[in-house]
């Protein structure tokens, strides 16, 4: 975490281990919600599988790694083989193409995350075959990194937009009808539900949040009492 006042220029191996770690914290405290969430429209697992895969990311964090490239590719692999459901493919290629984006890279400024956040998401909408607007976590993601993009000047400035970016739109998927993935089959009764993956990506983009905010994290970057990531 960054020293009270200290803006963060770049994110380096130290910044971005401490992001899983509170990725890990985060999918933690939530995992009850955000199955209930996938209890009303998919297979009321994504909680159970979220914490399953990112406490076996926990577990790979104290190891070496020489750059960004080897520590995001041995976190989308962990993802890939911990994670069951549509989420661990989806997950684990985002940060696979998040590892290849960083390629070399011994931190990530704030183009550079940008780059690499954005092959991420890339990565998910050819392994899910999906596209905005469709209720599906991209429906967080591309909000997140457009709003990254709007505010760009400064990596802290961008990803607490970013984040913001996040919150709205795993909010707005609420009265969408889902016409991708095991929510599709429900057709309009899908309307009126949160998706679940759109309520984790928000989630990871609180924990990136966390980690530029000056002094760390704050009682607005904590679950509520409900369960469900204060915005």
């Amino acid at each position: 975490m960054t020293s009270e006042n200290t803006p963060v220029s770049e994110l380096g191996l130290h910044e971005l281990t401490t992001w899983l770690r509170r990725c890990t914290e985060l999918i933690d405290e939530n995992a009850p919600h955000l199955t209930d969430l996938d209890a009303a429209i998919g297979d009321a697992d994504h909680g159970a599988n979220m914490q399953r895969g990112f406490d076996a990311v926990a577990g790979i964090l104290d190891g070496e790694y020489e750059d960004v490239q080897a520590l995001m590719k041995k976190v989308g692999m962990t993802l890939v083989s911990s994670v069951g459901g549509a989420s661990g493919p989806l997950y684990g290629t985002f940060f696979l193409r998040f590892a290849t984006s960083a390629k070399g890279a011994d931190a990530l400024d704030l183009h550079a995350l940008f780059a690499a956040l954005q092959a991420g998401v890339h990565g998910i909408e050819e392994r899910g075959k999906s596209m905005i607007g469709q209720k599906t976590m991209l429906d967080a993601w591309v909000p997140a990194l457009d709003a990254y993009q709007r505010a760009g000047e400064t990596l802290q400035g961008a990803v607490l937009a970013g984040a913001a970016g996040a919150q709205e739109g795993r909010d707005a998927t609420g009265p969408m009808e889902a016409t991708k993935g095991r929510a599709s089959y429900l057709g309009e009764r899908s309307v009126g539900h949160i998706d679940p993956g759109a309520a984790s990506t928000a989630l990871l983009w609180e924990a990136l949040a966390d980690v530029v905010r000056p002094g760390g994290p704050t009682p607005d970057g904590e679950a509520d009492a409900d369960g469900e990531a204060a915005s």
